[in-house]
């Protein structure tokens, strides 16, 4: 049995550990919020801007862009979005599941990857895959200029027919306990896909998804449907980013106050261990008084 000196030294330690959890957790409920503010206000034009896209994809031939080409599927590229940093509950455990679960659904065409996020790169590296790009430094407010090299790298590989199939692996934020990971088709460009793409809110009309539109485009159709694809393509990687990035941070709060609660309960079995040793030990004193007492009268 653990004496009191031992069991105080364990309560201070876990006391300190709350504080520091308790801490993180206030840090990630602040990213947090600004995170889903961020991401919920980009929706909308997300999935209004892919319903115009749907409608030109379904008028478009696929020589006006080489987006739009689907080509029989030898070679796949595949973008795993992760977290730079752990303690963020089953984010990241979670969206590398969802890879493995790819890569074997994918074994004839072995992938290469573009990796964001520190904690994907290791577990590419692990899993012995092909890795061509990392991107391990990006804020956690990000912005579409962060974006543009990792779009541009995905973008013009397709383009030179390097792969004839993009995949993004990412964390769907739902709510603050709820997030879901994924694996979207970003190239080529179909309009089949694109209706399991855009997910239309509440705030929606779900009737203009989904309905084809016919628009009228000056000065030049041609000059101006390579311009809007692309575009809206590199939107999709930067909403897709957002989403993980909410995601992550409402995980990292929900696990950070999962902690604190844990080392709270910590705390209280310690104390209650802590004086009901204080209580045994002041009984045997009272006893050993009482026997001396009586051995001298």
């Amino acid at each position: 049995m653990a004496t009191t000196k031992e069991i105080k030294r364990r309560i201070k330690s876990v006391k300190n550990t709350k504080k520091i959890t308790k801490a993180m957790e206030l840090v990630a409920a602040s990213k947090m919020r600004r995170a889903v503010n961020q991401t919920l206000s980009s929706r909308a034009y997300a999935g209004y801007a892919w319903n115009i896209l749907q409608s030109i994809s379904q008028a478009a031939s696929e020589e006006i862009y080489p987006l739009f080409q689907a080509r029989e599927v030898k070679k796949v590229l595949a973008v795993l979005i992760t977290s730079n940093k752990g303690l963020c509950g089953a984010y990241n455990s979670q969206i590398i599941k969802k890879t493995i679960a790819m890569l074997k659904e994918e074994s004839g065409t072995q992938p290469n990857f573009i990796s964001i996020g520190r904690k994907g790169d290791t577990a590419l590296k692990r899993l012995g895959v092909n890795i061509i790009a990392s991107f391990a430094d990006l804020p956690d407010n990000i912005t579409q200029k962060e974006v543009i090299p990792i779009a541009s790298i995905i973008l013009d590989a397709y383009k030179r027919a390097e792969y004839d199939r993009v995949l993004i692996l990412y964390t769907d934020y739902v709510t603050a306990l709820s997030q879901i990971p994924r694996a979207r088709q970003l190239l080529p460009i179909v309009a089949e896909d694109l209706t399991t793409e855009v997910r239309p809110q509440e705030e929606f009309r779900k009737s203009d998804f989904g309905r084809t539109l016919e628009y009228l485009f000056e000065p030049d159709y041609h000059e101006l449907v390579p311009s809007i694809v692309e575009k809206l393509s590199k939107m999709q990687v930067y909403q897709m980013l957002l989403e993980s990035i909410a995601s992550e941070q409402s995980a990292r709060m929900v696990a950070m106050q999962n902690a604190s609660e844990a080392a709270g309960e910590m705390i209280d079995e310690f104390t209650l261990l802590f004086n009901k040793n204080r209580q045994a030990a002041i009984t045997r004193e009272i006893s050993e008084i009482s026997a001396g007492m009586t051995t001298i009268g």
